[in-house]
C-alpha cells in the first residue's frame, strides 16, 4: 500500500523509475525484521503461520534479509537525490524502531503517523527543486496510517495483551474498550477520506466525493456490527483512501 501511495505521488521527475523499488525494498524490510524480532514472541505463541516460529526459516537469516533489503531501499532512495535518501532513512527508522520496541509503547501511534506522513513529503522530493507536498495531504497520509495502525490492532487485542503488547490501540483499549479502537480506527480512516477530498482538485473531485461517500457507508456498517466486519469494514475505507491517492487527483505540491 506505501509503496503504491509513493509511486503514484511521483508521477514526474527523474525518481519515477526508482522510488516504487526503494520504497518496495524498504516496506519489505520492515516485514522481515518484524518477523525477526517477534520470532521469540511468535514461537511462544504457537504462531505456525509464520516462518521462523514454523522452523521453515532461521531467525538469523530473516534479519540479515531485513538488514540487506534496508541497505538497497536506503541506496536507491540516495540514487535519486540526497534529499529523498534522508526522507526514506526517517521513515525506514519509524519502521525500524516500531518493530525494536516501540509499538509496546504510546510511541506506537507515533511511528505510523511519521512512517506514512512522510510518503508525500518522499515523493515531493523526486521533483526538481525537492518542493515541499501541501499540509493537507501530509495530513491526508498520517490520519491514514495512525488509523491504519488501530484498524490492524483491533483483531488481535486479546493476544497482544498476552504478549505484553502494550502500544497506543491496546492501552486505549485497556482504559476505556476494545470497541472504542474499533470507533477510534473508523473515525481516523474515515477523516482521511474527508482530507483527500480536500487534497483533490480539477476533474477528479467528483471522483474524491464519491470515494467519501464509499467510505462514510463502509463506517456506518463498521460502527454497527459485531465480529470480523467492522474489521473488514475498516480495511475497506483504508483501501478506498489508497485508491483516492492513486487515481482521486490528490494534489502532491
Amino acid at each position: 500500500m506505501i509503496t503504491l501511495l509513493a509511486a503514484e505521488a511521483a508521477s514526474h521527475g527523474a525518481g519515477r523509475a526508482l522510488v516504487a523499488p526503494a520504497m518496495l525494498a524498504g516496506q519489505i524490510s520492515i516485514g522481515w525484521s518484524n518477523d525477526a524480532f517477534d520470532a521469540g514472541r511468535d514461537a511462544t505463541a504457537g504462531r505456525t503461520d509464520k516462518p521462523i516460529a514454523a522452523g521453515a526459516v532461521s531467525r538469523r537469516a530473516v534479519a540479515v534479509a531485513a538488514v540487506a533489503a534496508v541497505a538497497v531501499s536506503v541506496l536507491l532512495s540516495f540514487a535519486i537525490g540526497a534529499v529523498t535518501g534522508i526522507v526514506n532513512v526517517v521513515m525506514m527508522a519509524a519502521g525500524w524502531a516500531y518493530n525494536a520496541g516501540l509499538k509496546s509503547t504510546l510511541a506506537s501511534g507515533l511511528m505510523y503517523i511519521v512512517g506514512f506522513g512522510l510518503i508525500p513529503a518522499f515523493a515531493a522530493s523526486t521533483l526538481p527543486g525537492h518542493p515541499a507536498p501541501r499540509p493537507v495531504t501530509v495530513a491526508a497520509a498520517a490520519v491514514l496510517g495512525l488509523g491504519g495502525h488501530f484498524a490492524n490492532a483491533f483483531p488481535d487485542l486479546a493476544g497482544d495483551k498476552e504478549a505484553g503488547v502494550r502500544g497506543l490501540p491496546q492501552r486505549v483499549a485497556a482504559i476505556s474498550s476494545p470497541a472504542i479502537v474499533r470507533l477510534t480506527a473508523l473515525v481516523l480512516l474515515l477523516l482521511a477520506s474527508g482530507l483527500l477530498v480536500l487534497a483533490s482538485g480539477g476533474s477528479h473531485h467528483w471522483l474524491a466525493l464519491t470515494g467519501l461517500g464509499a467510505a462514510v457507508l463502509c463506517a456506518v456498517v463498521g460502527a454497527r456490527s459485531s465480529g470480523r466486519l467492522p474489521f473488514l469494514a475498516a480495511i475497506g475505507i483504508a483501501a478506498i483512501d489508497v485508491a483516492l491517492f492513486a487515481v482521486g487527483g490528490v494534489t502532491l505540491t
